[in-house]
């Protein structure tokens, strides 16, 4: 077998011993690190303590600095307080004066005695100060100063000494014992007020000086305690304004006397029982007593929202008369009414429409004045009363002004007074207003009732029945109005309410139902 040609790359040389050949041979240098500066990590633990450090320079950049130069500011505050001193500015509230200062520069360097001598100097002079005042008698003054001395720690000897001058002087000038003495002298003989020589007065210029003196404490409670007395006698003579006027000057002496609250609660009862005489006054149609009655309120506590209302009321009731009257062609009667509603609520719209129903009447009454065919006359005199059976029908007896039954009524009767026909027209209206009011206010329609009612009131003021319908209309009111409370409506509630008492406010269930509807309307707040 013939081998081929050996190969040299294939040929395989003895080697003794290949470990120490591999030993022998140069080992690779490794690669180098990478510079600290190239590490990411380090790059964020820089970013981090930079962002600290400027966190701490705009924290801390007033302290450091005051820790790195503060004897250029305490030095400043220093100069500052000395210069306050030497002015006499000794104490300022926007902080300029001595003592804030000393106080500042202390606050910055404890270490510092000229602050320290500064307060105490300061001190001294807040004594010789108050001492020049005392001397002034600006009793105030000293009385400020002496304070501020003893907060600055002065010597206890020198700050006694001017707080036992200050004080005679007190005594001195205000005399308190005479004070005191003209006080019980004048509670004696029951002048507690009434001049700088009652007692009261008298009293209260001891407890200014004396805020603890016991005579006077007690002399005064006991004179307010018969002031309080006069109060509750006025109210239950009822005079409203008097009681109420005893009542605020006691409160302004001392708001926490004993006495005071029942008082007022008596005050308030008063003022109530007023308010509900006058609504009935108003209903029963007696005018002059109910503006008494409101006023008298008014007078007495102004506060009261109701009172105005009323007022309000009774300026309307007015201006209806007025626009009655003119429709009746009384034009001076008109006149004076309606001034006597300006009088009482003189912006109230109700006079504005009545002032123009009143010039639309005039203008009314002329063209009717003016002469006329006998025919023609007639021929309108049957007009106004077919008008007038029409507003009957529609239950406008008494408005609206102008078209009521009533004031057709009235403008036949002055174009044609002896008018058989009027004549029948005059006697029907009143037995028809009555029928009216019974047939409506048995259907439970108290509205038209209650027009029926006025209708009949002004058409015969003198009816004996006119007291028995004005009370069972007011408790038809009530009634009416205590149903539809009970589904919710409040607001035709309160109208009720106003009605009831306008024409009978001391009808049986009136005051319940006031309760009642005081009560829904808190529930809805």
């Amino acid at each position: 077998m013939t081998l081929p040609p050996d190969n040299p790359r294939d040929r395989i040389e003895p080697v003794a011993d290949w470990s120490q050949t591999m030993g022998s041979r140069p080992r690779p240098k490794p690669a180098a690190a990478p510079p600290p500066w190239r590490d990411r990590r380090h790059w964020r633990w820089a970013a981090l303590l930079v962002s600290l450090l400027i966190v701490a320079i705009i924290v801390f950049r007033k302290p450091v600095a005051d820790r790195l130069w503060p004897d250029s500011r305490v030095q400043l505050l220093l100069q500052e307080g000395e210069t306050a001193l030497a002015q006499g500015r000794l104490s300022a509230a926007d902080g300029t004066g001595a003592r804030q200062r000393f106080e500042a520069a202390q606050a910055l360097d404890s270490d510092r005695s000229e602050a320290r001598a500064g307060l105490m100097r300061t001190g001294q002079a807040a004594l010789v100060q108050a001492r020049a005042a005392l001397e002034s008698d600006r009793i105030a003054d000293a009385q400020r100063l002496l304070e501020l001395a003893l907060e600055l720690q002065v010597p206890r000897t020198a700050s006694d000494a001017v707080d036992r001058d200050l004080r005679a002087r007190e005594t001195d000038l205000a005399g308190v014992e005479s004070l005191l003495q003209r006080a019980m002298a004048a509670h004696g003989q029951d002048r507690l007020e009434g001049g700088d020589e009652a007692a009261l007065p008298l009293y209260q210029k001891v407890l200014t000086l004396q805020p603890h003196r016991t005579a006077a404490l007690e002399g005064r409670e006991d004179a307010l305690s018969d002031l309080l007395q006069q109060a509750r006698g006025s109210l239950e003579a009822g005079n409203l304004s008097e009681g109420a006027n005893l009542v605020s000057r006691v409160r302004h002496y001392d708001a926490g006397h004993v006495d005071l609250p029942d008082t007022q609660a008596q005050l308030a009862r008063a003022i109530d029982q007023a308010l509900a005489q006058a609504d009935a006054n108003l209903g029963r149609g007696r005018m002059q007593e109910a503006l008494a009655g409101y006023r008298q309120v008014q007078e007495a506590a102004p506060e009261y929202e109701r009172a105005r209302q009323g007022m309000e009321t009774l300026a309307a009731e007015y201006a209806r008369q007025a626009v009655r009257k003119a429709s009746d062609y009384d034009f001076d009667d008109a006149e004076a009414l309606l001034s006597q509603a300006r009088a009482i609520a003189s912006e109230s719209a109700v006079i504005s429409d009545a002032q123009q129903e009143l010039a639309r009447l005039r203008e009314s009454s002329s063209r009717l004045q003016s002469t006329a065919p006998s025919r023609e006359r007639n021929r309108r005199v049957d007009a106004l009363l077919v008008q007038m059976r029409e507003a009957e029908m529609r239950g406008e007896w008494m408005t609206p002004p102008g078209d009521s039954a009533y004031d057709k009524l009235r403008a036949a009767q002055a174009l044609s007074p002896r008018h058989a026909d009027v004549k029948r027209a005059a006697t029907r209206l009143v037995p028809a207003t009555r029928a009216c009011f019974e047939d409506e206010l048995r259907g439970n329609r108290v509205g038209r009732a209650r027009a029926c009612y006025d209708a009949w009131r002004t058409l015969e003021p003198g009816s004996s029945g006119l007291p028995d319908a004005r009370t069972r209309l007011a408790q038809k009111w009530v009634a009416v109005g205590t149903e539809q409370l009970g589904t919710g409506d409040v607001a035709f509630a309160i109208r009720a309410l106003e009605q009831a008492r306008t024409l009978d406010a001391g009808a049986p269930g009136v005051d319940e139902f006031a309760e009642r509807v005081r009560n829904a309307g808190n529930s809805q707040r």
